[in-house]
């Protein structure tokens, strides 16, 4: 019996490679906003100037995209993603506690001077009234969980005293984002570990057992 174009042998591949190629399509469009915002600012980016390097019109990105606000939260994801491999990965060098915060954040801090502008819609949010979807919000969450696992098992460890697990969250966001903005406003273009800013980091996280004595 002949397919026909309801059968599954013929519609299948057909319909996997139309949903490829959109999915390329949308990273596509994603890595053109990524340098629109990186050559212009994150507030810079405009869905014109992404549809004149992709080579067509402004309507039709809204194929892929409903809105400015839908690209900004797709990068949000996108820049929530990577940052949470990075600190995973970070934290896989370090033995549990401390040590492993502290190598997973100067791995995360790593990807945010490699990746700024994503890093400002991620961390700075730098665009007025945007608001992740708490699909894209979701990796960040993710992020701040392992954090606080990483102070829990530095308190079963010794390391910090029992007020940590209800603080130290809040201190460590302060020193990693504290130091990444110094050194993104001053030495933009150094990478981590150089300069005047970022190698103070892991001398930074030693005050954590002098706020949280165990």
């Amino acid at each position: 019996m002949a397919a026909t174009d309801t059968d599954p042998e013929r519609t299948g591949p057909r319909i996997d490679r139309r949903a490829r190629r959109r999915q390329e399509t949308i990273e596509e469009i994603l890595d053109l906003a990524t340098d629109v915002m990186t050559e212009h600012g994150v507030n810079g980016l405009t869905l014109a100037e992404v549809a004149r390097r992709l080579g067509v019109q402004t309507p039709s990105l809204y194929k892929y995209f409903a809105s400015l606000g839908a690209v900004y939260d797709a990068l949000f994801e996108r820049a929530a993603s990577r940052n949470l491999e990075a600190l995973r990965e970070g934290m896989a060098l370090g033995e549990p506690g401390l040590d492993s915060l502290t190598t997973g954040l100067e791995a995360s801090g790593r990807w945010v001077l490699e990746n700024q502008a994503l890093a400002q819609l991620l961390f700075w949010r730098p665009v007025p009234n945007f608001e992740p979807s708490p699909s894209a919000f979701a990796p960040s969450e993710e992020i701040a969980r392992m954090q606080q696992q990483a102070i829990a098992e530095a308190v079963a460890a010794g390391q910090l005293g029992p007020d940590a697990l209800e603080e130290a969250g809040y201190m460590v966001a302060i020193l990693i984002k504290g130091v990444l903005t110094q050194a993104m406003a001053n030495e933009p273009h150094l990478e981590w570990g150089k300069g005047r800013y970022t190698p103070l980091f892991p001398r930074l996280m030693q005050l954590l057992p002098a706020a949280y004595p165990p």
